[in-house]
C-alpha cells in the first residue's frame, strides 16, 4: 500500500509556535501606513515632511504614531539635529533595512498579480 503525500507547496512550512510569532510580525507590518512609511524611508525620505508627502493620504498624527512604533521596535531611528529651528531626520536601522528587503518579494507579487 502506498501513501500519498501532498505536494511540497501544500505542506506546513512552519510549526504552530512559529506561525503565531510570524502572524504577530505580519500584523505589525500590515498595519495601515506602516509598510508605506518604511518604503518611503527606504526610497530616501528622511524628514517628517518628506515622509508625509511621500505617502498619499497619511495624516501627520498617524505618521507621528507610526514613526514612534517603528522606533520602539528598533526599525527606525530618529536623529535630532541641533539647528535653529531643530531638525529631525528618520532612517531605517539595519533591522529596518532587513525587514524592507523581506517586504520586496511581497511588493513584486503585488505588481505581478494585483491584490
Amino acid at each position: 500500500m502506498t501513501t500519498r503525500s501532498s505536494p511540497p507547496h501544500h505542506q506546513a512550512l512552519i510549526d504552530d509556535t512559529t506561525c503565531r510569532e510570524a502572524t504577530t510580525g505580519l500584523e505589525f507590518v500590515g498595519r495601515r501606513w506602516t509598510g508605506a512609511i518604511m518604503l518611503a524611508l527606504g526610497r530616501g525620505a528622511s524628514r517628517f515632511g518628506e515622509v508625509l508627502a511621500a505617502v498619499d493620504g497619511l495624516s501627520a498624527r498617524l505618521l507621528t504614531a507610526r514613526l514612534r512604533e517603528l522606533e520602539e521596535h528598533g526599525l527606525v531611528e530618529r536623529e535630532v539635529i541641533a539647528t535653529t529651528p531643530v531638525s529631525v531626520r528618520y532612517r531605517l536601522t539595519p533591522r529596518g533595512r532587513d525587514l524592507l528587503a523581506a517586504m520586496q518579494p511581497l511588493v513584486a507579487y503585488h505588481l505581478r498579480w494585483g491584490a
